[in-house]
């Protein structure tokens, strides 16, 4: 009796779709049982559809595979590096899930090539397309294929051929800068509050910090320093502005 992976190499004999078949086999280590998580997936907002009265293009599964980002790669480091403390770990995390790191892996990985797009594409979102399809590639490879796919594509295909963790774990990143820069870029202040500042029981002082724009508190950071709490508060903004186009929207709106 045939088993699966032999059915499904049959099948891909007669796809339509045989090339995005192959592409995905090659970089997952997985065929699509379901191709339109994946068509979905590089479908951009700009390109929509409707189908079946359901608009069609890729934001949810970025939504998706967002989490299962933060959650693969969260479970990555926290066993990479044994011992460090949670402010080293939250920090590398989220240089791996940085909007750098995740184009430049799109670009690497020639997805940005099959992103389909349709008419203009808003210059505010634009830098973000091929992150956004990255996140929304493992939401399809998550829906497809189940958790355990996904950590084993990323630790094995991401981690273990495209990202050197440990030099990237000490890289320097900073995420206030960043949000300065975007303020500066957009004529918007900046403003950050110390929201909390308490000491640990074993007398470590805590900070608690929210970035102000417009009078509206955007991302909130907890760090053992004011600037590490920066740090945090800075890449929480961002992500935000990232993910929520009605957010970005709010903040660059003259009202």
């Amino acid at each position: 009796m045939l088993n699966n992976r032999v059915i499904d190499r049959i099948k891909l004999l007669f796809r339509r779709d045989k090339e995005l078949y192959l592409y995905i086999r090659e970089k997952t280590g997985y065929l699509p049982h379901h191709i339109y998580y994946y068509k979905q997936a590089l479908m951009h907002r700009s390109a929509q559809h409707r189908d079946g009265g359901r608009v069609w293009h890729n934001e949810r599964l970025e939504f998706l595979g967002d989490a299962i980002l933060d959650a693969v790669i969260g479970d990555v480091v926290y066993h990479h590096f044994p011992g460090k403390r949670e402010g080293f770990l939250t920090n590398t995390r989220a240089k791996i899930v940085s909007r750098d790191t995740l184009n430049r892996l799109a670009k690497e990985m020639r997805l940005d090539d099959k992103i389909k797009t349709g008419g203009r594409v808003d210059h505010r979102h634009n830098n973000y397309m091929g992150g956004n399809a990255f996140e929304a590639f493992v939401g399809a490879l998550y829906l497809d294929h189940g958790y355990d796919a996904c950590k084993k594509f990323l630790e094995k295909h991401v981690i273990g051929e495209l990202i050197n963790i440990d030099r990237l774990a000490y890289k320097e990143v900073n995420f206030k800068s960043r949000m300065i820069e975007w303020g500066q870029k957009y004529k918007r202040d900046v403003v950050f509050d110390t929201i909390e500042q308490r000491k640990e029981k074993d007398g470590s002082p805590v900070f608690h910090t929210t970035v102000i724009i417009k009078g509206i508190r955007c991302g909130e950071g907890i760090g053992y320093s004011k600037k590490e709490s920066h740090q945090e508060a800075s890449h929480s903004t961002l992500k935000r502005i990232k993910h929520d186009p009605k957010f970005l929207d709010m903040l660059l709106s003259e009202e």
